[in-house]
């Protein structure tokens, strides 16, 4: 048979940058060399795309962008008779054919549509969510608004423009959080990911500062009630039929489950399966597919939730292209339902494939 040539794409210029390549690392490395040639085209912070042909190790370390022997410039073209890469070689300009594209990306201009507009237009398919889809999901404003018009739970929440945090504004947005939320409230950019910028706030005396923290990642904040409960994960797989994993719970080593807690300091605690009886597990399962199919998911996503004295299920958020570190939950869920990794990616190029006749 012969082989898929497939590109791992990782880095980028977000917040999210070194978590995308230790997942892009992980990935490289679990691909199966029999059926794929593997190559690996990183996006530096400040914005350079090049293809980068040296050990998985230095990509984890963020020592690749340095092996200058080992990168050269390139990019995806959205030439459609390319199908591929555009690459600096020695004599010039030539393109490598690409059967398939795993955006190892998180955050801003990774999974918030701009990527996948760009592989749509290219022609090559592409792991995960569609345009629409992964920038729906990226912005927490829309997702609970349309999550809202479904008359699907989740934690009460409002939003409101960074900009108009000021004067009078400040004073009616207060207002409305403490009629409406009542304290503590989680504040957060709507367009982050990895808990970037969020912040637990305990009275109006903490706003201003949480706001600001807020402000540095997007213009836009959302605001949500404090849920005391249990955070759980569950990992969705598919297209138009997708399938949920077991559910995974995460006891968080700090006050909330933050940065550091899902990639630094190893401190919270992953429970596979989930303290939940079984009916509450099987709702869960069914809201999580059910989210992932309105809102237009392909592929894959990770849909978290919270769930309050052991009952009821307040769906949190999607996440389209989650992480694929050692310790991250997706790849943890589908292992533990008898999936590994390598038959995980996989199945992830088959369902990238099938969606060609849509582009």
């Amino acid at each position: 048979m012969m082989k898929k040539t497939v590109a791992v794409l990782f880095g980028g210029s977000s917040s999210e940058h070194e978590v995308s390549c230790v997942s892009a690392a992980t990935i490289a490395e679990n691909l199966n060399k029999d059926k794929y040639d593997v190559l690996t085209l990183g996006i530096t912070k400040d914005g350079r795309w090049l293809l980068y042909s040296g050990s998985t190790d230095s990509i984890r370390s963020g020592a690749w962008e340095t092996d200058t022997a080992a990168c050269r410039r390139a990019c995806i073209s959205p030439d459609t008779s390319v199908h591929g890469i555009v690459t600096e070689g020695p004599d010039g300009f030539q393109t490598i054919h690409v059967d398939c594209v795993i955006p190892a990306l998180h955050g801003k201009n990774g999974e918030d549509g701009t990527i996948q507009g760009l592989l749509h237009v290219s022609g090559i398919p592409y792991v995960g969510c569609p345009t629409l889809a992964s920038a729906c999901c990226m912005d927490k404003a829309v997702t609970h608004t349309l999550l809202a018009s479904w008359n699907i739970k989740q934690a009460h929440f409002l939003w409101f423009f960074a900009e108009n945090y000021s004067g009078e504004g400040r004073l009616k947005i207060q207002r409305k959080i403490d009629a409406r939320l009542g304290w503590p409230i989680f504040l957060k950019p709507a367009n982050a990911g990895s808990s970037v910028g969020i912040s637990k706030v305990k009275s109006t005396d903490e706003l201003d500062a949480a706001v600001a923290l807020a402000a540095l990642q997007d213009s836009k904040i959302v605001v949500e009630e404090a849920i005391d409960g249990q955070e759980v994960e569950c990992a969705v797989l598919g297209n138009e039929c997708p399938q949920a994993s077991i559910v995974g719970e995460i006891g968080a080593g700090a006050e909330f489950y933050d940065y550091d807690d899902k990639y630094k300091n190893g401190k919270s605690q992953l429970y596979i399966p989930a303290h939940l009886d079984a009916p509450v597990a099987d709702e869960l399962r069914h809201i999580a597919c059910r989210a992932y199919r309105l809102l237009g998911c392909t592929g894959l996503a990770r849909v978290d939730f919270f769930v309050r004295g052991g009952k009821e299920v307040l769906l949190n958020e999607l996440n389209t292209l989650p992480g694929f570190t050692a310790i991250s939950m997706y790849p943890k869920l589908w292992e533990a339902c008898g999936k590994p990794i390598a038959q995980l990616l996989d199945e992830l190029i088959s369902l990238a494939e099938e969606r060609k006749r849509y582009m």
